[in-house]
């Protein structure tokens, strides 16, 4: 799973186009299919990385976070990728499970608005390391995660310092060693 934004954007892969940049995720994961969604939540720096949007969590269901304020700037982008997520077919033609996951309230530092999302979680062995934010919408956030993965602790960890950086827990995890 990735974005457009991400993956089709001029700073990252101008030399690419979709089918070309699939092919080389194909060929040096060893993947199957990729599945894009267009879009990534306000404030990314990463130009809409898939970990802040959606996540798989067992072979055919998918986490997606959503807005319920219709003001809100993340609202049309993230009912956009949803839709493209219920349209999506995985190779054996099974649709997504899709779980719908609501964001955190708006959190802004310096005049920035922080990528703050629950999806940028962690999965370990036992447990599920969730970014929160002293929103009021934290712990039915974690209620829905736990639901996910009922044979793992669910954790909630306040990111509100760690997202200054534009990360999370995921973020902070996904580097890969030499």
């Amino acid at each position: 799973m990735t974005s457009t934004a991400c993956l089709l954007n001029e700073n990252r892969n101008p030399h690419l186009n979709q089918q070309q940049i699939e092919e080389y995720l194909c060929s040096f994961y060893g993947m199957e299919q990729v599945l894009w969604v267009d879009e990534g939540i306000i404030g990314d720096d990463t130009d809409g990385h898939i970990d802040d949007t959606v996540r798989f969590v067992n072979e055919d269901t998918v986490i997606t976070v959503i807005e319920e304020n219709k003001q809100d700037e993340n609202y049309a982008l993230l009912q956009h990728n949803l839709k493209q997520l219920k349209e999506m077919r995985l190779l054996n033609g099974k649709q997504l499970n899709i779980v719908e996951l609501l964001m955190p309230e708006e959190l802004v530092y310096e005049d920035q608005r922080l990528p703050c999302s629950y999806a940028n979680f962690y999965i370990a062995n036992k447990s599920v390391i969730v970014p929160t934010f002293r929103s009021d919408r934290d712990d039915k956030a974690l209620q829905t995660i736990q639901s996910c993965f009922p044979g793992r602790e669910v954790v909630g960890i306040d990111s509100t310092d760690i997202i200054w950086g534009l990360g999370s827990f995921h973020c902070l995890s996904q580097q890969e060693p030499e």
